[in-house]
């Protein structure tokens, strides 16, 4: 079957992806003006020591601007028991991997069961996180130029990232539990 394109179509996808693009706009703004500087490697004026983002209803992420460097700080939070447990594990994996040779110019990144120092003095229901805390280290280096915006849009959707990876897990391991029991049950025979 073939599908029909009209020629709007083209305009649509174009319209929609802006659409989608405005909370990257509201929420990528103040990050992007602290990675601005960051490239300029100055602190932008007027800004706290500690910046909170909200990416979700009460829900933050925190910034730590310095001349030299941004310290973005995700404390991960989870609903469920099994999410709990697979975040926490790919989050470690995710550290581990960053370690390898091709991802050396990779922001450093870093998990902690508990919060770093960075978020000292943090209001605790912020730090309320069961899946532990990532630190991402920006340097200038990773933002110089056109690499800005594809900082700005990792960071904003890290936790989409995460989350997107846990339930593709669960997913995953449902299915191959649900083909074991099928196995299983078809070795017991007839009964």
């Amino acid at each position: 079957m073939k599908v029909l394109e009209f020629p709007f179509q083209e305009q649509r996808n174009v319209v929609l992806t802006r659409i989608a693009s405005v909370r990257e706009v509201v929420l990528g703004a103040p990050l992007k003006l602290l990675l601005r500087h960051l490239a300029s490697k100055t602190v932008a004026p007027n800004v706290d020591k500690l910046v909170a983002l909200v990416h979700r209803p009460n829900e933050s992420f925190f910034l730590a601007p310095q001349a030299d460097k941004v310290t973005v700080v995700y404390p991960m939070r989870f609903q469920d028991s099994i999410d709990i447990v697979l975040a926490t594990s790919f989050l470690q994996e995710f550290v581990e991997a960053r370690r390898t040779a091709a991802l050396n110019n990779a922001p450093s990144c870093m998990w902690s069961p508990v919060p770093p120092l960075e978020l000292k003095g943090v209001n605790a229901d912020a730090l309320d996180a069961n899946a532990g805390f990532v630190t991402f280290v920006v340097f200038p280096r990773h933002v110089e130029g056109r690499k800005l915006d594809k900082t700005v849009w990792s960071l904003l959707t890290f936790h989409a990232y995460v989350s997107y990876h846990v339930k593709c897990s669960e997913g995953f391991m449902h299915t191959r539990m649900r083909r074991r029991v099928e196995s299983l049950i078809q070795g017991l025979g007839p009964c």
